[in-house]
Formats: C-alpha cells, structure tokens, sequence
C-alpha cells in the first residue's frame, strides 16, 4: 500500500474523529504496550502520540508525565516526514533537533527512534516513540519487536473504532426502541380503552334484554364479547412482550428458589383443583431473580390455563449442573402434536387451540419465556403428548 504523510490537518482531525482518541482517560492496554516497548527497548522513555490538527496528544507514556504537546515540530512529526517505517537519530548526527526538545521533555536526551501507526486506509494517526539518555542502536530482535508491538496498537486502534460504531448504533438501536415502545404504549392504550367499552355495554345489553332477544342474538352478543376479552389479552400480550426488556436490566442477586415458587404457587392454590409440586430448599447464584419468576407465572399459568382436567398438576423439578441451572415445569394438561414444539416460541404463533374458558392464545406468552431465558445466557425446549402433558425444559446459565 502506498503510505500516505497524513500531513493535512483538516483530514488528520476528520480522521482522528472516528477513533475518539484526543483527550480520552488512560487506558490499561495502551499502557500495558508501551510498558513492553520501553522494556524490549531498553529505554527509560517510550510513549504513545496522537498527531491531533494544533498538538500531540500522549494517549500512554513509560517515564514521562506529559499529556499534550500544544505544537510539535520535533519528534513524532519527523517520522511522518521521513517516510519511513521506522525512523532512528543520535544526538551527534542533529544536536538541535534533540535541543528543541528540551523545552517539552526536559532530560538531555541522546538517542530516539518513531514508528507510525497506520489505519487500514494507511494514513498515520499515530505514533511509537522511545527516548534514550545516550547515543544507541537497536538490535535486529528489538527493531522486529518495535514493528510487532506498532501492529499491536493498530489493531487496539481498529478495536476501538469498530467499538465506537458499535455503541453509536446501539444507542440508535435503543432510541427507537424506545419510540417503538412507547408507540406501543399508546396505541395499546387507545386500544383498550373502547375495547372496556364495549365489554361492558355489550354485558349491559345482554342482561337489560335477555328475555327479549332470541338465541341466535345472544349467541353473537356472546361472540362479541370473547372477540372483545381475546383482543383485549392480545394487546396485554404486547406490553408485556415489550415491558421484558425492562426486567432483562434488573439487578443480578442471589435468591431463594423455593420461595419464588411458594409465592406463585399460593396465588393458585386457593383452586381446590390446582396441585402445584416445587422443589423447597435451592439456593440460586447471582441470577436475575425478576425475569427467572417471569418464566416460572408464564410457564405455570399456561399449563393451568390449557388444562382440562378434573384436577390440574404442575410439578417443577430443578438440578444444577456446572454451568446452568436447568429447570422442568410439567404439567397433565392438554399438550401439543411433536412438530408444533419449535412453533409455540414464535412470536404470534398459536395452535388453534383455546383454555379452559375458550379463549384463544395469543402467540406471546411463549415468545416471552423464550426472550428471557436466552437473555439469561439459557435456551428452552418443550416436550408434550396430546392428551397427557407437557415438560417445558429450560436452563439459565449460572454466572
């Protein structure tokens, strides 16, 4: 590649932009390397320089506390010059070049070698300088570690760049999340607000007149209102699959198992047909404790839900393994056909089945569970027999 001076000050400062160098707090990698330059080296100084439009920047130095050169016309700037890969010069072969020196580095200064740091467009955004107090060269094994720790800081540089557009993106991502959601909010609110209405005229209506209407009127009044309750539990399905992300931001903490369990657990149990079984001592590590009792209601609640049975079971096994804590919720409810166990985690997916009281699925309930758990570090799987049951497995990765 033909190297490029990156002498121009307009382009150094567009340049120097996408990498958010100048002025930025010490940072332990870069100092790390200059540590390894100056010890490969030999030196008492070497120091990392950042050409920004009117000074030197030094983004990490080894026996030196300086921060900025407001100009340079010494160092840094004769390797741009120079066009070289590496740069060398005594003290004998250009008294005043180290002289001028003086006023920035103080130290009577006899030996000093420069390397530019390239970006992978081959302008030099920076450069690896080192300092001696005597007259020197470098030996063959120290010049080869020079180039390999210059492309050391090259690459930190790209890290960091690609790092920055990363987290630009992220926070526009996050921005119109938020837009979504709140769009989301609003919209489901205006939503519900006549859905409320219509609920309770339609009810009003059916009983002013159930002795005036025939049965084919009341049976659409009847549909009016499922249709109403149904899209009604849809939209409720939205902001809780959108609301999921604020649990995901929760605290981690350690947490009883056996107690998150009891609480679900009591809020069914006033059901003489519910028998709920769950593990009663397990200690969990450093878990998110709001999104782990998300999974467990979700997960409980739909196998109660889609079960007909004269009395409804849900056992919770538990088990921890190296890595994971892994769970089973099963339930003797109505269960699902093999090939439909991938389709129940897809977002709107239903399987033309309805609960206890008739109403359909949403296709968000799941989708949820499975959001959470694979931000858990987990994933989820479910098996079932129509007519028998189901055992949702799930395992959330221990930190």
């Amino acid at each position: 590649m033909e190297r490029k001076t990156f002498l121009d000050k307009k382009t150094r400062g567009t340049v120097l932009k996408d990498y958010n160098m100048t002025n930025s707090v010490p940072d332990k990698d870069y100092e790390q390397l200059t540590f390894l330059t100056a010890s490969i080296c030999k030196v008492p100084v070497a120091f990392l320089s950042v050409l920004d439009r009117n000074r030197v920047w030094i983004k990490s130095g080894y026996g030196i506390n300086i921060e900025e050169i407001k100009s340079d016309t010494g160092f840094s700037q004769a390797v741009l010059n120079s066009g070289k890969d590496i740069y060398s010069i005594n003290y004998s072969e250009n008294p005043n070049f180290f002289d001028n020196s003086k006023k920035e580095f103080v130290k009577d200064y006899k030996f000093y070698t420069g390397l530019p740091i390239k970006n992978l467009q081959g302008y030099s955004i920076a450069v690896l300088n080192i300092l001696d107090t005597k007259e020197r060269s470098l030996e063959e094994f120290q010049i080869k570690a020079l180039h390999a720790l210059a492309n050391q800081f090259e690459l930190l540089f790209e890290f960091r760049k690609q790092n920055l557009k990363f987290q630009q993106v992220q926070k526009k991502l996050k921005h119109k999340y938020r837009e979504l959601e709140k769009f989301t909010s609003l919209v489901s609110h205006d939503i519900k607000s006549p859905l409320a209405n219509i609920i309770s005229l339609t009810e009003l209506l059916k009983e002013e007149n159930k002795d005036k209407f025939d049965a084919e009127t009341n049976q659409y009044l009847n549909y009016l209102v499922e249709s109403s309750y149904s899209l009604r539990n849809y939209v409720d399905g939205i902001l809780s699959f959108y609301r999921s992300d604020h649990i995901l931001e929760k605290d981690y903490e350690n947490v009883d198992l056996g107690q998150i369990l009891k609480g679900i657990a009591q809020l069914y149990e006033v059901s003489e047909d519910i028998e709920i079984n769950y593990p009663k001592t397990a200690m969990l590590h450093h878990v998110n404790k709001v999104a782990l009792t998300q999974v467990f209601l979700n997960l409980i609640s739909n196998g109660l839900k889609y079960n007909k049975k004269k009395i409804r079971k849900i056992d919770i096994r538990f088990k921890e393994t190296e890595n994971f804590y892994q769970f089973e919720v099963i339930d003797n409810g109505e269960g699902f056909l093999v090939e439909d166990s991938s389709k129940i985690f897809e977002l709107f997916k239903t399987l033309e089945t309805t609960d206890r009281e008739g109403n359909p699925g949403s296709g968000i309930g799941l989708a949820t569970v499975k959001k959470l758990v694979n931000n858990m570090g987990g994933d989820i799987k479910a098996e079932s027999t129509p007519g028998i049951g189901s055992n949702f497995k799930f395992a959330i990765k221990r930190l």
